[in-house]
């Protein structure tokens, strides 16, 4: 397995070797930042009262910063971020930063239901070390989200950020995917550099890599489980839950697809699915903090109303990991 630092120079020189420039819309060389790589969403961690647990937190960054990830996606689904409140959101940004090492990007979620409070909340994120915003789509209303209200709502929100704009949507959570033609126009604004596809159709994924090809416009996978798909049909990199036990396996893959080593990437994706599966849709983040318990990380409880696992659910997700060989 290659060190964090080698492998950050290896993969330079095999994606698209972009601007590392993350504080400006664009680089010297009119292109957009670079987002390619492997990303960890972080798990926001609590105490038993409830109450964010910083300490853990730096902990757990610390652990997670010895493997090649590009960075961390912090206040992401996982990250309960809807359960936080506006400081809390903050401060858990701001110390992220501090504890994570310099290099390495950290894209925070700042998407809100009002264009003027996300706007708001990105500028704010900007201001405590966040490199880039994920916004995810305003869902409250979803029968009047319209394209032509996401087109306006996304291009308020880029023409004002400070810092450069990844689109997020997550149907599974918001109950709509952002369409495919809106994504295409918003590609075109200079500080929207790319998108966190969740939604696992490849089909689509490849549609908008290949309508937006022209943009210099960056599409994330935005799980594990279709990762080498992702890659195949030009991803440039993936946001996922299961490296927050996995990373070391995760980064394998990308290693793997980026050097066309396919049959080898196929076999190790075939194992990562079913965990991946459980720390996701199956389970969800109390899966995914147990998994991490498991892991040597610390998960611990999420804020109610999300509640623990059964016994026999947490069987089955030991037996996820198992049955593959990763416990």
């Amino acid at each position: 397995m290659l060190g964090p630092q080698v492998w950050s120079s290896v993969r330079q020189g095999l994606s698209r070797g972009l601007s590392r420039n993350v504080r400006g819309w664009a680089s010297g060389e009119g292109k957009k930042v670079d987002i390619a790589g492997i990303y960890p969403p972080v798990t926001t961690p609590f105490t038993a009262t409830a109450e964010v647990d910083y300490g853990k937190l730096e902990e757990n960054l610390h652990k997670l910063s010895t493997l090649p990830f590009r960075g961390f996606v912090v206040q992401g689904s996982n990250g309960e971020f809807p359960f936080l409140t506006s400081s809390e959101r903050l401060q858990v940004v701001s110390r992220v930063r501090q504890a994570m090492p310099k290099n390495r990007l950290l894209l925070a979620g700042s998407g809100c239901e009002s264009t003027q409070v996300t706007v708001e909340m990105t500028v704010s994120m900007a201001q405590v070390g966040a490199d880039a915003a994920m916004v995810v789509t305003p869902c409250y209303y979803r029968g009047r989200m319209s394209s032509a209200a996401l087109i306006h709502h996304y291009t308020k929100v880029a023409d004002l950020s400070p810092i450069p704009v990844v689109l997020y949507s997550v149907p599974a959570n918001t109950g709509l995917d952002l369409p495919v033609d809106a994504v295409v126009t918003l590609s075109q604004h200079p500080n929207i550099v790319g998108m966190k596809d969740s939604g696992g159709d490849v089909t689509r994924i490849g549609l908008i890599v290949h309508k937006t090809r022209k943009q210099d416009f960056q599409v994330l996978a935005g799980s594990a489980g279709f990762l080498m798909a992702s890659y195949a049909l030009g991803a440039v990199g993936g946001v996922c839950a299961l490296a927050n036990v996995l990373g070391a396996q995760v980064c394998q893959l990308e290693r793997l697809c980026l050097t066309g080593q396919w049959e080898d990437a196929q076999k190790l994706q075939h194992r990562l699915i079913e965990p991946n599966t459980a720390v996701t849709w199956r389970f969800g983040i109390p899966g995914l903090k147990k998994t991490m318990d498991w892991f040597g990380y610390y998960g611990g409880p999420c804020r109610a109303p999300l509640q623990e696992l059964s016994p026999a659910e947490e069987e089955a997700l030991r037996m996820d990991f198992t049955s593959n060989g990763w416990l």
